[in-house]
């Protein structure tokens, strides 16, 4: 059954922050020439403005340094890595979302590491020493580039401390942030500090006591941080992890809760909160990450999350990726958007799209947005998504949308992710699934990642134009009207069908 909607020309803001910031593996990787191949691809396409990602201070980026002199050992700290990763960064347009972490060995209490690449998770054995640090970082950054560049790029203290990436207690990690707070605003008041990043497990009780203890001692807090996955409990199957999924709704849900509970705190009811990770699963070998259900799955999350979050950062943009190893297969369950050979997956049309929409919500609804801008231009984004492992079939959803309009003509320009259309990981299958590519191999994955692209023309009729959605599940469809100046008449005989050879 259709269902009709016939909608107003004016809605209300659409708070759309699906571009704000991106994640990344560790910084250190962005030394690769993959990596910057892949950054640099989609900034040209989405362009996120921010990228956070682990390891600002292990030591593949070399920052914490020092020599033994007259017995004793001196420190110092080695920029030269970091000024080529910052530097890349802004030379493709986006800034870093600065991650205080993980503890460079020399610097550290302990041994305990995470990852394959064994980032330590020990907290300093010398606070004075970690605020010199970094302190020392950032008054470097602000030489090099300038105030008010780097005190435009937001600062998040740790990451996941109730989770395992932090050896220390609850009590051990406030103290890290209240450190961490103060020295940062004693090189410039400016910076935007936050915290506590944490992730999935007795979140009510961090967040209630970690506001609290900011509270208390009024220690700076400039932005709450969190992060959101929406999977169920894991099954590893040879070399992958399968999850189901959470409805999407969930995330909403968690965004909503977290709100709910800052406004119980006045340190923290009128600050923005950052989701500055999320995905679907949690896991970087999971197959889900690769599929066009992925891609309508997070659509509903963009749909919502910017009536409740400022920011709200996909992990990851690439799938030069080493938390569990390096990756295994072209198609693995990596995080990115896109997978290593420059391929895009479902999901990062999800945010091409996004980073179209309008600045005005006309409607919304479960399955569709209808977005419009100043000049007249419409953009309808539409998702389905379903797990196919219950046997089950969703129902095609279908669309007749009339928008009111003074624009004489449109041109509809649509674009279809789902089933053989933008789904590489299809095609690799259909491949045979080869670990590595050949360069045949590598151009026909990259083709099959286009989404499938149609144009038409639509002539206004009694101020009012008509447009069908027809929306399969685990589909992802974006429809742009753009207003048409048509200079036809200024031609002759061009125009005529025959000419472009249609009927």
């Amino acid at each position: 059954m259709k269902k009709q909607l016939e909608l107003f020309d004016t809605g209300k803001p659409f708070h759309n922050y699906a571009t704000y910031s991106v994640g990344t593996g560790r910084m250190g990787l962005a030394l690769q020439q993959e990596y910057q191949e892949h950054l640099k691809y989609v900034q040209e396409k989405i362009n996120f403005s921010y990228i956070r990602g682990h390891g600002l201070f292990c030591d593949d980026v070399g920052i914490y340094r020092g020599i033994e002199k007259d017995g004793e050992r001196v420190t110092f700290y080695n920029f030269t890595y970091l000024d080529r990763i910052i530097d890349y960064y802004l030379e493709v347009n986006i800034r870093p979302y600065l991650e205080l972490g993980f503890m460079p060995k020399a610097l550290a209490s302990g041994e305990q590491t995470v990852f394959y690449w064994k980032g330590n998770v020990t907290p300093p054995a010398d606070y004075d020493k970690w605020a010199e640090l970094i302190q020392a970082t950032l008054t470097h950054l602000i030489d090099r580039y300038g105030r008010e560049e780097v005190i435009t790029w937001p600062i998040e203290v740790w990451n996941e401390p109730n989770i395992g990436f932090w050896a220390g207690t609850m009590e051990e990690y406030f103290k890290l942030y209240e450190y961490s707070a103060r020295a940062i605003k004693e090189v410039d008041s400016g910076f935007r500090v936050g915290g506590p990043a944490i992730c999935g497990v007795d979140t009510e009780n961090w967040l209630h006591s970690f506001f609290k203890f900011c509270q208390d001692n009024k220690v700076p807090i400039d932005m709450v941080t969190r992060h959101c996955y929406m999977a169920k409990q894991p099954k590893l199957v040879g070399h992958y992890v399968y999850q189901e999924m959470v409805d999407a709704t969930d995330m909403i849900d968690e965004l909503k809760l977290t709100r709910d509970i800052m406004n119980q705190y006045d340190i923290v009811k009128d600050k923005e909160l950052h989701i500055t990770e999320f995905n679907s699963s949690y896991d970087p070998t999971c197959p889900v990450h690769d599929t066009t259900f992925n891609a309508a799955f997070i659509a509903r999350v963009l749909s919502e999350a910017g009536d409740y979050a400022e920011n709200y950062s996909y992990w990851t943009f690439s799938d030069v990726f080493e938390e569990k190893d390096v990756p295994s297969a072209v198609f693995h369950g990596g995080f990115g958007l896109v997978a290593n050979y420059l391929i895009p997956k479902p999901t990062f049309y999800t945010f091409e799209f996004f980073s179209k929409a309008g600045k005005e919500l006309i409607y919304r609804d479960d399955n569709i947005i209808v977005t419009k801008d100043e000049d007249g231009r419409y953009c309808l984004i539409g998702w389905s998504y379903h797990d196919p492992r219950d046997g089950k079939a969703l129902d095609t959803i279908s669309y007749e949308i009339t928008l009111p309009t003074k624009i004489a003509q449109y041109c509809c320009i649509t674009k279809v992710v789902g089933g053989k259309h933008g789904n590489a990981a299809q095609t690799w299958s259909n491949l045979g699934k080869p670990r590595t590519l050949n360069k045949e191999q590598t151009k026909i994955l990259q083709e099959a990642a286009n989404p499938l692209r149609s144009d038409s023309k639509i002539i206004t009729k009694d101020g009012k134009i008509t447009v069908n959605m027809d929306i399969e599940w685990n589909y992802l469809i974006m429809m742009e009207l753009l207003p048409v100046n048509d200079i036809t008449d200024t031609y002759w005989e061009f125009d005529k069908k025959e000419f472009y050879g249609l009927e």
